[in-house]
């Protein structure tokens, strides 16, 4: 009975695990979207405790979806958020007529930064890259000890400007560091580690590009690199 019992049991989870993947298959893997865990009233500033984590098949998450509570801690409600509601960018960023939303990224908060940077490559960004957009950054660095690599430096990162003219801050007039192959400047919101490490590859690396995301895409791909050698 024992022996028929276990066997039973290992049909059945095998059965669950095959049910399971054929779901998966169908609506995609879940994927966290943040929600509001209470009613919000339009215009009331956003709390933490009024947020929680909410696992739903990909399919069906909003393309633009939240998964971080720092991007909405403080910001106004957009409108009346009912219990269970999903948090989205774009009703968070370009305001939809409630009191208190604003238009374009969101201002500055404790521990962010606004960093300029010369980056090639802006006219091919086109309309992915717009205010409040979300882009990967790629830093190349030169053949000047050892080969010359191409590493993924930042992922996911808010541009707040676009200047794909050139932008008189950014762009070294003496051609050296980043400057030299720039086509315009970009300014994004980072962290004060990660500005610091922009501004030296601003100074040292050969080029900074940027790598528009689309929308509601918040997967990270960890740190890779590619060196000329390995080409």
């Amino acid at each position: 009975m024992l022996s028929l019992a276990l066997v039973c049991g290992g049909l059945a989870a095998s059965e669950v695990a095959g049910r399971m993947r054929e779901v998966e298959a169908a609506v995609g893997a879940p994927v966290d979207v943040l929600v509001a865990a209470r009613d919000i009233a339009p215009g009331a500033e956003v709390r933490r405790e009024d947020l929680a984590l909410r696992k739903v098949p990909e399919r069906f998450a909003p393309p633009d979806g939240l998964v971080s509570p720092d991007e909405v801690v403080g910001l106004p409600a957009p409108g009346p958020l009912g219990r269970g509601a999903y948090l989205t960018s774009s009703a968070l960023t370009t305001g939809s007529g409630a009191k208190g939303t604003r238009e374009g990224p969101r201002a500055l908060r404790k521990g962010e930064r606004a960093v300029e940077v010369a980056v090639a490559g802006t006219g091919a960004l086109g309309e992915a890259a717009v205010p409040g957009s979300r882009v990967d950054v790629l830093v190349s660095t030169d053949a000047r000890e050892g080969p010359g690599r191409t590493l993924l430096a930042l992922e996911d990162v808010e541009l707040l400007a676009l200047d794909a003219g050139g932008g008189a801050g950014a762009v070294a007039a003496d051609g050296e560091g980043a400057g030299g192959a720039a086509s315009g400047s970009a300014t994004l919101r980072v962290t004060l580690s990660q500005a610091v490490y922009l501004t030296a590859a601003q100074n040292f690396a050969r080029e900074v590009r940027l790598l528009p995301r689309p929308p509601g895409d918040r997967r990270r791909a960890g740190r890779q690199a590619t060196a000329a050698d390995g080409l």
